[in-house]
C-alpha cells in the first residue's frame, strides 16, 4: 500500500513564547502513518490532543499555535515548509476534513448545495454542468433524505445530524485520497451512523486512506485497522485495533475501555409533582411537519428519554418545551402554569426554571467571552459569582485554568462541559438535555451522566434527555419515547422499550448499536 501521510515528532504549542509561562504544550512528539486503503484511529479523552493533531496536519492548528515536525509528508510531498498557498491546493483535493462542529464548519449564509459544490468548483474536479447532479448524489450517499430539497436549505434549517452528513458530503466532494474524519458520527443516530461507516468502509476499500478521530470505541472497532491512543498530547499505545481493544497494555487504554461500558441504570424513587406538561404539540416548517401531536409529562426527579433518527423531531420537541419555539397546535405548561402561549416578556422572569443544554455548544457561545463570563452570566446576582463559577467548573470536571479561555481555545468535549455548567448556574427545576454528552469521550461522559443523575436525585431536577445514544438513554431514563418522522411511535418504561420493543422501528434502532467488541445490543450492564 502506498503511503498517504507520514508524521514524526509532531509538536504543537499554544501561548506566549516557546516554553514560556502560560504556554500549553498540546501535542508532544506524535508520530504515525496512514497508507492508501487503511484506517488509523486516534482515541483518547477530550482535551488529549486528538483534534489538534488533525488540524496541525492540514496547517490549521489556529492562531497562536507553533507547530513543528521532524517529518510531515502528505501524498509524498514534504509539507514541513508549506506556505498558505501550498495548503490551499492540498485541502479538499488531496486531504478532506470532516470537522467536529458541523454548525460552525458550515457557512450560515450559504445553502447546503453550494457548500458541497465548493470543493468541486475550487479544484475543478467535475465539469460545471454536472456539479448539481453530483451534489444531489453525494447527499444521497451520506443518507440525507430528499437530497434535492435539502440542497436548497441553509444549515440552520437542518437538524444536527443532517448538518453532519452535509459536512461529510462536502469533504468527499473533490475525491481526496486521504480523509481526516474528526468525530464524523458524533451527531448521528445509530442507523445513520451504520450507513456512514459503511460509506467510509467502502471508500477505504477503494483505496482512500482514513484518519479517524473518535471517542466512540464501538465505531473504532467497526472500521479502524490500527489505533493510536493519545493522553495529554502523547501517544501511549498503538497497535492493530482488534488486539489493542481485546488486550490493551497501557493502564490508560484499559481505563478507556472500562469507561465505555455504562453501569446499570439507577431507578431511585420519583418525587411527586409534575413540572412540565407537553400536550399534543405540533409544528411545521412550510410544507414539512417537524412535530406531530406529541404529548408527555415530566415529574420532579424524573428523566424522560427521547430517541429517534436525526431529523425525527427530537430537538424540535426540546425547543418547544423550553419555549424557544411556539407550537402551531397544543400547549406546554411549566410548573402547572401556562408557558408556550405566553409572550416572551412574561416568560422571561421564569426562564431560570427551565434550561437547555444545546447540541452545538460552540454555536451557542459568544466567541468574544471567556468561560468565566459565560458561566457567571447565568448565576443569580445575590450569589458569590466567583465561588459559584469555580464550583460549577469542578462539577463538570474543569479547573481554574479554564476560566480565561475562550470557546475556540477549548476542545469539543470541554465546550460541552462548559455548556452544562452554564445550564446548571441558575439551579433550574427542568434541564432539557439535547445530546449533552455526544461530544464527550467515554470516561468524561460517565462523569457527566453521574453528575446529572446526582442532581436529579439530590435536588429533584427533572431531565428531558434527548439523545441518539441508546445505551446512554437506557442508563439515564425512567421512561422513553421513540420518535420517527415527527411522531412518537413507541413509549414506555426504559425496561419495556429496550428489553421488549414493540415497534419495528425501535427494534431496528436497537439492532444497529455498535459496541467495542460486537455489533450487538447496547452495552449496558
Amino acid at each position: 500500500m502506498s503511503e498517504l501521510l507520514a508524521v514524526e515528532g509532531l509538536q504543537v504549542r499554544f501561548g506566549p513564547g516557546t516554553g514560556g509561562t502560560g504556554a500549553v504544550h498540546a501535542v508532544r512528539d506524535v508520530g504515525f502513518s496512514v497508507a492508501a486503503g487503511e484506517c488509523l484511529a486516534l482515541v483518547g479523552e477530550s482535551g488529549s490532543g486528538k483534534s489538534t493533531v488533525a488540524r496541525a496536519l492540514l496547517g490549521l492548528a489556529g492562531a497562536g499555535a507553533r507547530t513543528s515536525a521532524r517529518t510531515l509528508r502528505v501524498a509524498g510531498r514534504d509539507a514541513t515548509g508549506f506556505r498558505a498557498r501550498d495548503w490551499r491546493g492540498v485541502r479538499g483535493r488531496v486531504v478532506g476534513l470532516v470537522a467536529q462542529d458541523a454548525l460552525v464548519s458550515l457557512d450560515p449564509l450559504r445553502r447546503i448545495g453550494a457548500e458541497v459544490a465548493e470543493p468541486m468548483r475550487l479544484h475543478r474536479t467535475v465539469d460545471r454542468s454536472l456539479i448539481g447532479a453530483r451534489v444531489v448524489e453525494l447527499l444521497r450517499r451520506v443518507g440525507v433524505p430528499d437530497p434535492q430539497a435539502r440542497a436548497a436549505q441553509y444549515p440552520h434549517e437542518l437538524s444536527g445530524g443532517l448538518r453532519q452528513r452535509a459536512l461529510i458530503a462536502s469533504a468527499l466532494a473533490a475525491g481526496p485520497g486521504l480523509l481526516i474524519a474528526d468525530e464524523p458520527t458524533t451527531a448521528l443516530d445509530v442507523t445513520v451512523q451504520a450507513q456512514i461507516l459503511d460509506l467510509l468502509a467502502g471508500a477505504k476499500e477503494e483505496g482512500t486512506g482514513l484518519l479517524l478521530i473518535s471517542h466512540d470505541l464501538g465505531v473504532v472497532a467497526r472500521i479502524a485497522d490500527r489505533t493510536a491512543v493519545l493522553r495529554e498530547g502523547s501517544v501511549v499505545e498503538t497497535g492493530p485495533t482488534p488486539g489493542l481493544l481485546a488486550a490493551p497494555r497501557h493502564p490508560y487504554t484499559r481505563a478507556l475501555l472500562e469507561a465505555s461500558v455504562l453501569r446499570a441504570p439507577v431507578r431511585a424513587p420519583l418525587r411527586t409533582g409534575t413540572v412540565l406538561e407537553v400536550d399534543s404539540v405540533s409544528l411545521a416548517y412550510g410544507a414539512r411537519t417537524a412535530v406531530r401531536d406529541v404529548s408527555f409529562v415530566l415529574r420532579a426527579g424524573e428523566t424522560v428519554g427521547l430517541v429517534g433518527e436525526s431529523g425525527s423531531g427530537k430537538s424540535t420537541v426540546a425547543r418547544l418545551a423550553t419555549g424557544l419555539l411556539r407550537p402551531r397546535a397544543g400547549r406546554v405548561r411549566l410548573g402547572g402554569e401556562p408557558w408556550s402561549e405566553l409572550p416572551e416578556r412574561l416568560r422571561r422572569p421564569r426562564r431560570s426554571r427551565i434550561q437547555l443544554i444545546q447540541q452545538d455548544p460552540y454555536g451557542a457561545f459568544d466567541p468574544r467571552f471567556t468561560v468565566s463570563w459565560i458561566i457567571a452570566e447565568g448565576i443569580p446576582r445575590h450569589e458569590d459569582r466567583a465561588a459559584r463559577t469555580l464550583e460549577l467548573l469542578g462539577l463538570v470536571g474543569l479547573g481554574p485554568e479554564h476560566l480565561r479561555r475562550r470557546p475556540d481555545q477549548l476542545s469539543g468535549g470541554q465546550r460541552q462541559r462548559v455548556a452544562i455548567a452554564r445550564a446548571l448556574a441558575p439551579s433550574p427545576a427542568v434541564l432539557v438535555c439535547d445530546e449533552p454528552v455526544s461530544a464527550l469521550d467515554a470516561s468524561v461522559q460517565a462523569q457527566i451522566l453521574d453528575l446529572l443523575d446526582d442532581l436529579r436525585q439530590r435536588l429533584g431536577t427533572a431531565l428531558l434527555f434527548v439523545s441518539h445514544d441508546l445505551a446512554v438513554v437506557r442508563r439515564m431514563s425512567h421512561r422513553v419515547l421513540v420518535m420517527k418522522d415527527a411522531e412518537v411511535v413507541e413509549e414506555g418504561t426504559a425496561e419495556e422499550v429496550f428489553d421488549a420493543p414493540r415497534h419495528p422501528y425501535t427494534k431496528s434502532l436497537l439492532a444497529a448499536v455498535l459496541t467495542p467488541g460486537t455489533n450487538a445490543a447496547p452495552a449496558v450492564r
